[in-house]
């Protein structure tokens, strides 16, 4: 394998330029772009069919991109695997993200199973800290734990491999209030410790996370800017909070 290029020390940690992909020859993103910091956090805004999984999944790898590249902290990453991206610091949480027939243990260890043993062991420990509602269960099935519980299982097995960014795909879904605040305040807490944040969500709630917020609609990145500038935009204020 080729050696990668040298990155650039003033890259973000990811970035996209003019990302175009979809479905056989249903076209679905068109020309998207977005840019995550180092220890940063980003909520991609936008509505159901706006194209935000489709955007994730090409950033992960899980599906190829047909125009435009990534490059992650400066590397250019457009082409490479998926499990080689999750190596390099990037992880992914799809809506629920478990495997329910396997016990909370063993979806930490395939959440970090590039890790060394002892790293894994210890970072573990933090996670059952974090998380005090798994730790008293380790040995159960996924698939006996509540949906928010499941979510937090999700949000844990993502974090196992201490990531330099989690990107997540609607992590509010099928939550509660009381659990979406719940989330909310793990992913801050993980956060203010450097852990850089790609969350991709309808929930305006989310944005209490937001360093920087980038909206989809139709497959095409529109406004990109701070949460009091999409505030103050009447047309997006509107859209999101129905005011």
């Amino acid at each position: 394998m080729p050696a990668d290029p040298a990155p650039r020390p003033d890259a973000p940690l990811l970035a996209a330029h003019g990302i175009e992909s979809g479905y056989g020859k249903v076209q679905v993103l068109w020309g998207a772009e977005l840019a995550v910091a180092e220890r940063a956090s980003v909520v991609l805004l936008g509505p159901n069919g706006a194209g935000k999984t489709t955007l994730l999944k090409v950033l992960l790898g899980l599906m190829p991109a047909w125009r435009g590249g990534i490059t992650f902290a400066g590397t250019d990453i457009t082409a490479w695997p998926s499990d080689r991206r999750v190596r390099a610091g990037m992880a992914y949480m799809s809506e629920m993200g478990v495997f329910t027939a396997l016990s909370i243990e063993e979806n930490l260890a395939i959440g970090g199973q590039f890790a060394q043993p002892a790293a894994l062991r210890r970072r573990l420990e933090v996670l059952y800290a974090a998380f005090p509602d798994l730790a008293a269960r380790r040995t159960a099935a996924a698939g006996s734990l509540s949906g928010g519980q499941r979510k937090m299982l999700g949000i844990a097995k993502a974090l196992a491999g201490s990531p330099r960014l989690l990107v997540m795909d609607e992590p509010s879904a099928g939550l509660s209030p009381l659990f979406v605040g719940q989330v909310i305040a793990i992913l801050r807490q993980f956060h203010r410790d450097g852990l850089a944040l790609l969350i991709a969500e309808q929930n305006v709630k989310f944005l209490d996370l937001a360093d920087h917020v980038i909206t989809l609609e139709g497959g095409r990145t529109g406004f990109s800017g701070s949460v009091a500038a999409l505030m103050e935009d009447d047309r997006l204020h509107r859209a999101y909070f129905g005011l």
